[in-house]
């Protein structure tokens, strides 16, 4: 199996066992998550700019973020309980190797929101190609993917759903200790997502 291949395998893996701790029968409760990704789209469209009367620079970052968490929803649209992950993974990787481009980054978003909303699909060809044009590629997204990920799970734990959580904590969100955490990590390291996982556990308050 190739490093890709296997790096959507154990995404795959990783959503569903997120969907999982937040509902058990979540096949049967008809998320839409084809509503999901079309929002993020704008929410994203947003931190790239597209307003003609003001002057806006591209927050890359946040932009990368955003497309990760569209990832999620993609991975989650695909799962359909009876198709192997493999199969999947194959059909995800044939298609992320396919970038489908417009003539900018804002009109490649509109290919992948309208593709959401009017066919209610994750059309991943566009999902590669707004990667392209943003500069991203599979290890960007795969970090970013299991970091997301396992702090989602991380904050289900540690009393997200009751209130507990302390969200910013020495100063920093969440999110930020999760990038200080990710940056001194191997991602090829099989325990990648334990090491995220233990090391969001160090740094978290001791109550």
């Amino acid at each position: 199996m190739s490093a890709n291949l296997n790096k959507l395998v154990v995404m795959l893996e990783m959503q569903n066992a997120m969907n999982t701790k937040v509902h058990e029968q979540w096949f049967s409760q008809g998320f839409e998550w084809n509503r999901a990704i079309w929002v993020e789209c704008a929410e994203m469209l947003d931190h790239y700019g597209w307003k003609w009367w003001k002057k806006q620079t591209p927050d890359t970052e946040q932009v990368i973020l955003e497309l990760v968490d569209i990832f999620h929803f993609g991975l989650s649209l695909r799962i359909d309980g009876e198709t192997s992950y493999l199969a999947l993974a194959k059909q995800l990787e044939e298609e992320l190797s396919s970038p489908q481009t417009a003539d900018d980054f804002k009109q490649t978003l509109e290919i992948l929101a309208a593709s959401a909303v009017a066919d209610k699909t994750f059309n991943a060809a566009a999902f590669a190609g707004c990667m392209v044009q943003i500069g991203m590629n599979i290890d960007d997204l795969y970090r970013g993917y299991v970091g997301k990920n396992t702090l989602n799970f991380f904050r289900q734990d540690h009393g997200y759903k009751d209130g507990s959580y302390i969200k910013v904590w020495n100063g920093k969100e969440d999110n930020e200790h999760l990038v200080d955490v990710v940056k001194n990590l191997d991602t090829e390291h099989a325990g990648f997502a334990k090491l995220v996982y233990q090391g969001l556990e160090a740094r978290y308050p001791k109550t």
